[in-house]
Order: structure tokens, then C-alpha cells, then sequence
């Protein structure tokens, strides 16, 4: 797969009084240093207390206004919120902090607590996964190893660029870890806190500054509707008491000819992945998936099989369907064809 990085679009040119809103709030120390953390990682108001080394009323302040100017943003996650730099008035942050000497010492010294707090995210992860490391493992045993799987979703989803991917019940980021490289733009949306903190580790450790998460269920994402060209809903619909809901909500979030691909089992008898694990539906058919589909205005494309080899104790088969939103096509958007299959055993 190619490694060259995505073809970024220009941000949309800012008006006067935006522009001069945006370099009045960031010509303050505190703020330019909080706009340089937040060009790193989403952080917490507790996080940015602990590395600027000020009062929490100080730097609430100071957040408010950036978030006023709209260079900053702010996404609830339970009883957290988290600040990160805003969709649009983050470009013109990230070209102000560019211009700074990043072996300043100020700076030197509040990545370096940054360092800490994301080594502090990193075990409060591990320990979490390491709790359910178990349940995981089993239901991994079940089915082909993951590379395998991995690597069949990155040939569906090809090289080519991609503006806005979003990433429906993210939970560990491992999808956003694969994906974002090629994306000008990544979210990921989960509704659990843990997970979310399990994400945010992971995307911290893969140094991926162009993704983001936020807190949401997934029959109502808090994501902008027809702003995506990739959406992936990976290993999540069998958890679903209402997967065809999950599925439209996931068409209404593609841009006009953008691509969806779901990642499950197929069809099968495991009843312990429901009694033990709390599957609601033992995999999925073809029928039944490109049913879903139709429901949501999509087409189906594309079916890539995964099947355990002979020497693998695993006895699951893990499908990848591809569908595409038929609104236009482009040049870059060929003409859907009735879907395809194919079968990967080895």
C-alpha cells in the first residue's frame, strides 16, 4: 500500500472579523501554549491545569475564548469534556503554531508534561484491557487472525486520499490507527468511557494528530450528516438489538458517492458468543446485510470472505461488505456493479 500522505484540502478562507477574532485570542501566552498542546492530543481541563501549571479557573478562562474565536472546541464524554482544535478555525491555529520555535523552552517543557499525562492514559488503558484481555482473546480464537483481516479491509479500502473518515463504535481506535494515515480527517464515535480512554491511548501512542472521538450512540452519532467519504462500522452490528438503524445512520453520514464498509461474522451457531459475550445476532447473511443496505438507499458493491485455514482452530468466517451511496457518481466514484465475492482461505 502506498505510504504517501493525503492530498489535504485548503481550509475555507476565514472573513476579516473571524481572522481578527482568531489572532486576538491566540496573542496571549497561556492561549498560544494551550492551542500548541491542542495541536497534540484532546485534553481535559485537569490535563491542561496539570501541565500549564495554572489555577483551573485560569485556564477555563482561557479556553472559553478560544472556543469563542472558534480555534477550540468543546466534546462532553460523561462526566469529562475534553477540548480539542475546532474543524475550521484550526487550520489557521495549526499555521500560527507552525511558525513557533518548537525548541522553545516553554514549549520543551509542557510537551514534556504533556509526555506524562499520556503515559498516565496509557496504563489507566492498559489496565482496563487487561481486565477484559480474556473475553477478547476467546472470541479471537474464533475466528482468522486479525492481520489476515486487517489487511483484506486496507485492499477494499485501496490508497487513494481520503478527506473525512468516520469510524461508528470505534471502541479500541484500532481502525483509526489503520485508516487515519490515509485521511485528512478521522473520528471515531463510541458510547462507552472506557473504551473511548482505551481510543484516545492508542491514537496518542500512533501519534495520529488528524483524528478525533467523541461520545455518542451509535443510533444517534454526534457527527455531521453527508461530510464523510469512508465509513466503517467494524465488528460492532452483532451487538446491536437494531443493526439495519446503525446501518442508516451510517448512509446519512456519507457525502454524495461515499463508500461504507461493514466488518462482521457471517451467519453462524456459536451460542456462547451470545450467552457469554452478549452477541445479539450470531453473525449475519448476504441476504440479510444487503437487505440492510437497500433499506438505507446504499448498493452493495463488494463481499470479501475471510475464512479460517484447515490449521487454524478458529471456525468463524468474518465478512467485509462494500457499499457505496449512489446520490452521483465521480471520476474517482465508479459506477457500483451488482456485488462481487470473493472467498480468502489462506
Amino acid at each position: 500500500m502506498s505510504s504517501r500522505p493525503p492530498a489535504f484540502h485548503p481550509p475555507a478562507p476565514l472573513g476579516v472579523e473571524g481572522l481578527l477574532a482568531g489572532l486576538e485570542a491566540a496573542g496571549e501566552i497561556t492561549r498560544l501554549r494551550l492551542l500548541n498542546l491542542l495541536c497534540e492530543a484532546e485534553l481535559t481541563v485537569s490535563e491542561l491545569v496539570a501541565i500549564l501549571g495554572q489555577s483551573q479557573p485560569r485556564v477555563s478562562r482561557h479556553l472559553k475564548l478560544l472556543v469563542e474565536a472558534g480555534l477550540a472546541e468543546r466534546q462532553r464524554e460523561g462526566a469529562w469534556a475534553f477540548f480539542r482544535l475546532a474543524d475550521a478555525g484550526g487550520a489557521l491555529a495549526r499555521d500560527l503554531i507552525a511558525r513557533l520555535d518548537p525548541n522553545d523552552p516553554l514549549l520543551v517543557a509542557d510537551r514534556a508534561r504533556l509526555d506524562m499525562t499520556r503515559e498516565a492514559r496509557r496504563r489507566q488503558a492498559a489496565a482496563y484491557f487487561a481486565q477484559r484481555a480474556t473475553d477478547w482473546d476467546n472470541i479471537r480464537a474464533l475466528h482468522a487472525p486479525e492481520e489476515r483481516v486487517e489487511a483484506a479491509i486496507m485492499t477494499m479500502i485501496g490508497d487513494k486520499p481520503i478527506r473525512a473518515v468516520l469510524d461508528l463504535g470505534t471502541g479500541t481506535g484500532r481502525m483509526l490507527e489503520l485508516i487515519a494515515p490515509l485521511a485528512e480527517r478521522a473520528v471515531g464515535v463510541d458510547q462507552s468511557t472506557p473504551m473511548l480512554a482505551l481510543a484516545r491511548s492508542r491514537i496518542d501512542q500512533s501519534g495520529l494528530h488528524n483524528a478525533q472521538l467523541r461520545q455518542g450512540d451509535i443510533y444517534a452519532p454526534p457527527i455531521e450528516r453527508d461530510s464523510y467519504d469512508l465509513v466503517i462500522i467494524h465488528q460492532v452490528l452483532h451487538f446491536l438489538d437494531d443493526p439495519a438503524r446503525a446501518i442508516s445512520e451510517a448512509a446519512r453520514a456519507l457525502r454524495p458517492g461515499g463508500r461504507l464498509i461493514l466488518v462482521d461474522f457471517k451467519a453462524h451457531d456459536e451460542e456462547v458468543l451470545r450467552q457469554d459475550y452478549a452477541h445479539r445476532h450470531l453473525g449475519f447473511s448476504q441476504v440479510e446485510i444487503e437487505s440492510y443496505l437497500s433499506d438505507a438507499g446504499l448498493a452493495a458493491v463488494q463481499t470479501h470472505e475471510i475464512i479460517p485455514t484447515p490449521g487454524e482452530s478458529a471456525n468463524l468466517t468474518v465478512a467485509i461488505w462494500l457499499a457505496r451511496d449512489m446520490r452521483f457518481q465521480t471520476a474517482d466514484s465508479p459506477p457500483a456493479t451488482p456485488a462481487r465475492y470473493t472467498v480468502e482461505i489462506a
